[in-house]
């Protein structure tokens, strides 16, 4: 009889056991994933990657990728420069405040055009881009200390590869993405301006979509 019972309880807590598996493995909020494609990795590893380089990278108007512009421009006047940053003026003209604040930049009214100014590095300007560059090369090797020489050859080439490929395959998603911003950007200047005009040239609010091609 003692037998008996022990068997039964024997066989009802396996019977709880199979239950709570069986609706573990069927439950919708654990359910079992997928074995995910190769394709699908290999976008997951890219959007890793690039969520990595936007936090070791600085911004496009940061000190640093100002410094390291003029170091390599030298003398340029501060509406290319802003140009070349792709970013708003007068996002511009606050770091180039703080720059020459700073003692890292001199701004001098260009005698080409007296609207604008000749902006370039002060020694110590130079000294801190030097630095500023050394460092950011220093990361770039980091970077792919896991690499041999050979596999950073080969990576190299099969990034390129893809990027010549997404250029000409997605090019009029890209196309659609810079229109957008560029009557987004207009559509956000002060009332009483009116929205764009597509007047580029003149606009005192100028949107990634020129900049760009002011910059090439």
């Amino acid at each position: 009889m003692a037998a008996q019972c022990v068997n039964y309880q024997g066989t009802e807590i396996l019977e709880r056991v199979f239950v709570v598996r069986y609706h573990r493995e069927n439950s919708p909020h654990s359910a079992r994933r997928m074995p995910e494609s190769v394709d699908s990795r290999l976008i997951i590893n890219l959007r890793d990657i690039s969520h990595t380089m936007r936090r070791l990278y600085e911004g496009k108007g940061s000190q640093k990728r100002v410094l390291m512009l003029l170091r390599e421009a030298g003398t340029i006047t501060q509406r290319e420069l802003t140009a070349r940053l792709g970013i708003q003026s007068g996002s511009a003209s606050e770091v180039i405040a703080k720059l020459e604040h700073m003692g890292l930049i001199a701004r001098v009214l260009s005698e080409e055009d007296r609207r604008t100014a000749d902006i370039s590095l002060t020694e110590e300007g130079r000294r801190q881009a030097d630095e500023a560059l050394e460092h950011r090369q220093q990361r770039h090797e980091e970077m792919f200390s896991a690499l041999s020489s050979e596999e950073k050859t080969q990576l190299l080439s099969m990034l390129e590869k893809i990027n010549v490929d997404w250029e000409s395959r997605y090019r009029g998603t890209r196309e659609h993405r810079r229109s957008h911003d560029h009557d987004h950007k207009h559509d956000r200047r002060p009332k009483g301006e009116g929205g764009c005009n597509r007047d580029c040239e003149h606009c005192s609010h100028p949107c990634s979509r020129y900049q760009d091609r002011q910059a090439e």
